[in-house]
């Protein structure tokens, strides 16, 4: 029969791993250095709160002794007392050089980097305010606006106060993985007594005992011990997955109930959480084209602000109006103007965003990749591995005479439970996942190429190739034998006392989230098509089960990336989905490559975005997070800009025959609120969590 292939003769169906070391071998994610850099912004964020409050307190008497705005209200000043002039300026001055020194000193490294912005507006507006209201006090005509000065610094001060804090905040899930390493670990000694010694001591080779309970220090491999890990903060992985002799560890996860011993394999830079670190500052650090189109607009503003401003002074001295009208005006525009909310817009997004993906083990390397995979008309994954668990399983149990398909399970797996063939693996893992319990199996023999046997319940059980029944002249027929020939699948057959009993179809198990990734992405509007180096047969058969637009069979390595050339010249933007290996060239042919179960080789040069563990809907997940984050930024930008359509005019004073006038006061509050609808609405991005939205959406 073409098509089957011999038993002990098996294709190899799993791609080779990434080597350790490389990229991540030179990586310099450093825990310490985060959290003194956290610390900092820490003590930015306190540092504006007790201005704040200080400036506040200041200002209730400065509101009191303004004859102005009382004035203005239609009442007298509560306060008024020969020299309450030079107090309200004494306050006054406090609350200009202790309150507002932090945007002169911005404006002094603004100046000094020949980059006016955000701090040069503030500094320009309030140093006009205090500057005049100060001329006013010792003797120039007019009307002083101390209180407009005080309230603006308030809430400027306000402003960056709660900015600040939303911006620590979004780094709370990268800080949170900071904390995630223990400080000590207990290291075995060649007596087998442990000693406790920093993590900082650590060196690959060591071996540390990992007490139940406890975080994994580093990265290693488990050499005695059973037990269930934590990796939840680490891959997004919600069950504890079950580990033993032989399987990695990630530092930082959390173990479970039994004890362990580890063989440390990295430290430091190279670890694992290191490396996530490390990629997860480079994302926020780097720019994307709407960043780019941010800062333009925010040169753009502060040309605008200052021009205005200006213009607006003068125009208003040459219709005839006094100075200090004409200066509240001009003072006004600059401060309604001022793209405070516009430089938090884009930034603030990208925080959440990358720190939200972060956690979810989904890892952005290139944030303008990142922001395109929202434009994508195609997905193209790799099959083996990614789509498919790259180990055989059993898909078909064909009965061939009077025992049932559990029986006939039961009596394979109690033979094949002796070998350690990979088709043999895949009959006992079957069995365990239907609960088949089997009974012991003795005088197990080998059949070199073809097969093997023992003795089961008294009885011959053989578990053989197709050649082998040629061999023996043994005739089966059967209308399913040539179904599972052409879907590609290996085919088995269980032999008892000398009858065939069952034949078994067996094929590269599917992953089971991969139907509903494929789902998830249709429902987008993104076609999904399958490259692999395997038959037309079990291409055609993959691509039909899971319900894709296209596939690509017989395809080899170095073909792939043509491939991708292929699907885009039908005009579409496309994603690359495989291990980073044996995909690197079409990872990189794509517009964004995306490398999947990656485990701790997380530093794939080739792929824009590293999703860590193997599920296949975690690429639904990050296009739709793409496209959420994409959607805040612009939002972001709307608001951030466009209230100064109106704004700016008012605050020029357009109304003021209407008699709508604009203060610096509320100007300032207008700007303010911005940002804090910025902040609020860059926050509320990781509200809908990392499920893909539907089409639309």
């Amino acid at each position: 029969m073409e098509g089957q292939t011999d038993h002990r003769h098996t294709p190899d169906m799993a791609h080779a791993q990434p080597a350790h070391g490389g990229h991540a071998a030179g990586m310099h994610g450093n825990p310490a250095a985060h959290g003194a850099h956290q610390d900092h912004h820490a003590h930015m964020v306190a540092d504006f709160r007790k201005r704040f409050w200080i400036s506040m307190a200041l200002t209730l008497p400065i509101l009191a002794l303004s004859p102005s705005l009382w004035g203005m209200l239609g009442l007298a000043a509560p306060l008024a007392f020969r020299g309450d002039a030079y107090v309200l300026f004494g306050f006054s001055s406090i609350v200009f050089f202790y309150g507002g020194w932090p945007f002169l000193k911005g404006f002094g490294e603004e100046l000094r980097k020949r980059q006016p912005g955000m701090m040069t507006l503030i500094a320009v507006a309030i140093s006009a305010a205090y500057f005049y209201s100060s001329a006013v006090t010792f003797g120039l005509p007019g009307m002083g606006f101390y209180w407009e000065l005080a309230t603006l610094i308030d809430i400027m001060l306000l402003g960056h106060w709660i900015e600040m804090k939303s911006v620590l905040g979004a780094s709370g899930a990268l800080e949170a993985l900071v904390r995630l390493l223990p400080s000590e670990a207990h290291r075995l000694q060649a007596d087998g007594i442990t000693e406790d010694v920093s993590v900082d001591d650590i060196t690959p080779g060591d071996r540390l005992l990992v007490k139940p309970g406890e975080r994994v220090p580093t990265d290693g491999i488990i050499v005695s011990g059973q037990t269930s890990l934590d990796e939840s903060m680490l891959t997004g992985e919600s069950k504890p997955v079950e580990k033993g002799e032989g399987a990695e560890a990630i530092g930082g996860s959390v173990n479970g109930e039994g004890a362990i011993t580890l063989e440390v394999k990295k430290t430091g830079g190279q670890t694992y959480l290191a490396q996530v670190m490390d990629m997860v500052s480079r994302a926020q650090e780097s720019r994307s084209r709407t960043q780019d189109l941010a800062n333009r607009a925010a040169v753009w503003l502060t040309a605008i602000a200052l021009g205005g401003g200006f213009a607006t002074l003068f125009v208003w001295l040459a219709l005839g109006r006094d100075f200090a009208f004409a200066m509240e005006r001009a003072v006004t525009v600059m401060v309604i103007a001022c793209p405070h909310a516009l430089g938090l817009a884009v930034p603030l997004v990208v925080a959440v965003s990358t720190s939200m993906a972060a956690s979810h083990g989904l890892l952005i390397r290139d944030r303008a990749a990142f922001e395109r995979a929202r434009n994508l008309g195609a997905v193209v994954f790799d099959k083996t591995g990614t789509l498919t668990e790259g180990r055989f399983g059993v898909s078909d149990i064909v009965p061939l005479g009077t025992l049932d398909e559990t029986a006939c399970l039961r009596l394979a797996a109690a033979l094949e439970s002796q070998s350690e063939h990979p088709i043999a693996a895949g009959i006992v893992r079957t069995a365990k996942e239907r609960q088949v319990e089997w009974p012991l199996a003795s005088n197990f023999t080998n059949l070199t190429g073809r097969g093997a046997q023992a003795t089961v319940e008294g009885q011959d059980v053989k578990v053989v190739s197709p050649g082998y029944l040629r061999e023996q002249g043994i005739q089966v027929q059967h209308p399913r034998l040539e179904a599972l020939a052409a879907e590609g699948k290996t085919t088995i057959f269980l032999l008892v006392d000398g009858v065939a009993a069952a034949v078994f179809g067996l094929a590269d198990v599917v992953r089971p989230e991969s139907k509903a990734a494929i789902a998830q992405l249709k429902a987008m509007g993104i076609q999904c098509m399958m490259l692999t180096g395997d038959s037309q047969a079990v291409a055609k058969t993959v691509s039909k089960q899971l319900g894709l637009d296209d596939y690509f069979a017989e395809v080899l390595p170095e073909q792939k990336a043509l491939k991708i050339r292929e699907v885009k010249a039908r005009g579409l933007t496309v994603a690359m989905v495989g291990d980073g290996v044996n995909d690197a060239p079409a990872l990189v042919e794509s517009d964004l490559g995306v490398a999947i179960g990656a485990g701790t080789d997380v530093a794939i040069e080739a792929a824009d975005i590293v999703l860590v563990s193997n599920n296949p809907q975690d690429v639904a997940a990050i296009l739709g997070l793409s496209r959420k984050t994409y959607g805040k930024m612009i939002q972001n930008l709307i608001w951030a800009t466009g209230y100064n359509t109106f704004a700016i005019p008012l605050a020029a004073g357009v109304a003021a025959y209407w008699g709508l006038l604009m203060t610096p006061a509320v100007g300032a509050v207008f700007m303010s609120a911005s940002t804090v609808i910025v902040a609020i609405n860059a926050k509320l991005l990781g509200r809908g969590g990392m499920a893909a939205p539907v089409a639309g959406a």
